[in-house]
């Protein structure tokens, strides 16, 4: 009968050791994901991506709605970094979706546009007064901070400051990866530019000899 009485003390101690337990493994995680991305092997693999979504770029045909010009370049590094990433981070999850969002908002509007054509009815938009601002510019200037970083990493907007720093850390340590790899691919397609147009200039006839 003893023997089927719960000790509260041992549980507790035993639900501590497992959230201790957890943390590490998380803590460890993520130094493995943060030393990942300095790696050269790593660096490769995105380097590969990378080519791999800018001859895509190159290949479509202008419409549109496709980005041109340098956003089109700076989302498809995104996207092959994301990729590299393999969804583990929600950074990168939120890269990955962010296309598709787009597209069905832009569907969305298209459809209310065209309903507003048949029907007649346009509907005048009112300013809004937005308390969120009004909020924001009453907080301390730590959580203000918090805010402004959740919304320069993808997919951090609303969550909580340690999930914030984590995904943080990691983003950073990719988008660094992401820097380099993509300046040694400009200076080898500079100077393979650079070798081509050398050859492609006439040998120069020597001088006369006087």
């Amino acid at each position: 009968m003893a023997s089927m009485v719960t000790n509260p003390v041992t549980n507790a101690n035993s639900d501590r050791t497992k959230r201790k337990k957890k943390k590490s493994m998380i803590m460890e995680d993520n130094h493995q994901s943060h030393a990942r991305w300095k790696s050269e092997a790593q660096q490769q693999i995105y380097s590969s991506k990378l080519l791999q979504a800018l001859s895509q770029v190159s290949l479509n045909t202008p419409s549109s709605s496709a980005p041109r010009g340098g956003r089109a370049v700076r989302e498809a590094a995104d996207r092959a970094l994301a990729v590299a990433a393999k969804g583990r981070t929600r950074w990168s999850r939120a890269i990955l979706t962010s296309r598709l969002k787009l597209k069905f908002r832009k569907q969305k509007r298209q459809r209310g546009a065209a309903v507003a054509a048949v029907t007649g009815s346009s509907r005048s938009k009112k300013p809004r007064f937005s308390v969120s601002k009004l909020k924001s510019k009453s907080l301390p200037a730590v959580q203000r901070k918090v805010k402004v970083l959740g919304r320069l990493v993808p997919g951090c907007r609303k969550q909580p400051l340690p999930i914030i720093l984590e995904e943080a850390t990691d983003y950073i340590a990719a988008l660094e990866m992401q820097v380099r790899a993509m300046t040694t691919l400009a200076e080898l397609l500079s100077g393979s530019g650079a070798a081509s147009s050398g050859s492609a200039l006439p040998p120069q006839s020597p001088p006369p000899s006087q």
